[in-house]
């Protein structure tokens, strides 16, 4: 997956907080995962329940750091596509531009408005309208500050725990996930779910990451559109299918546990995270991500 010559970068999409240290602040509402890795096995820790209350909002005293940020600059020389082909935190600049100009469009062909959500890019540990986040957490959207968090070593754990086959597809897959979870929330869809503390493989948390899988696929379909990605082989969706099997509940739970508990999972197994994943990249409509009908 390359990057079309002489496309241009934006890189305020993204906040580049590596080396500036972690800071604590108090509470906050929880996340919602996509990676999944530091989620399954470690703890159940975003679940749909803490999304939507009775007054639609999140932890109203961090609130405030929507558009806040800490003593931090977009990534340095990320402006150009050259730089995307070459530098890793250039190519997940070039990511959330095209994921965010297709959303723009498609919201706009709706007669809709998208706002546009920041990447973070952090080390160790950074503040969050969510609460403190950390490394062991994986990547997350935070529907209180509308960001998107990723500490960039999530993709070598990726492979070198999780036993993906890497490539630059799969860190593609892993931002369009999350940033399909922005997707919902600009639609509502958390305040609309209600309250409920359900895991298991057709709970609602399962059917809210399947949705943003099918999302990334959405994505990938439309992503040589965008006039910023110059092409997708079929070994880049290949890519992308092996990292979303190589993060479901159940291969990560027979890895950390040496068994798998399916009353437990939140985010789906391998093969449904697959499975939505390629439904939304061969019919290429966010309408066919309708997790919420049905069998999943």
């Amino acid at each position: 997956m390359r990057f079309r010559k002489g496309a241009r970068l934006d890189p305020s999409q993204v906040e580049d907080r590596r080396g500036a240290g972690g800071m604590s602040l108090p509470g906050g509402g929880l996340a919602v995962g996509g990676g999944g890795l530091g989620i399954v096995g470690l703890a159940i820790y975003l679940l749909i329940t803490v999304l939507a209350n009775s007054s639609g909002g999140l932890s109203a005293p961090l609130q405030n750091l929507n558009d806040r940020s800490v003593g931090a600059q977009p990534a340095a020389g990320c402006t150009t596509a050259r730089a995307a082909n070459t530098r890793e935190d250039c190519r997940i600049v070039g990511y959330v531009n095209s994921i965010q100009a297709y959303w723009t469009g498609q919201f706009r062909a709706n007669g809709r408005t998208y706002e546009i959500s920041r990447t973070v890019f952090f080390d160790g540990s950074t503040p969050t309208g969510c609460g403190t986040a950390t490394s062991d957490v994986g990547p997350f959207y935070c529907p209180v500050d509308k960001h998107v968090y990723i500490d960039l070593g999530f993709f070598d754990e990726l492979r070198t725990r999780f036993g993906a086959t890497g490539g630059p597809f799969a860190q593609a897959y892993v931002l369009a996930h999350e940033y399909g979870h922005h997707v919902q929330d600009q639609l509502g869809l958390f305040n609309k779910l209600g309250s409920s503390n359900q895991t298991g493989p057709e709970s609602l948390s399962v059917r809210t990451e399947l949705q943003a899988d099918c999302y990334a696929g959405v994505w990938a379909a439309h992503a040589v559109e965008t006039r910023l990605v110059e092409q997708l082989t079929q070994a880049d969706i290949n890519d992308g299918l092996d990292a979303a099997a190589a993060i479901g509940d159940d291969r990560i739970q027979q890895q950390t546990q040496g068994q798998v508990n399916p009353e437990t999972w939140t985010h789906g197994s391998s093969e449904q995270r697959r499975r939505w994943f390629s439904r939304g990249y061969e019919q290429g409509k966010p309408a066919v991500c309708d997790t919420f009908s049905g069998s999943i």
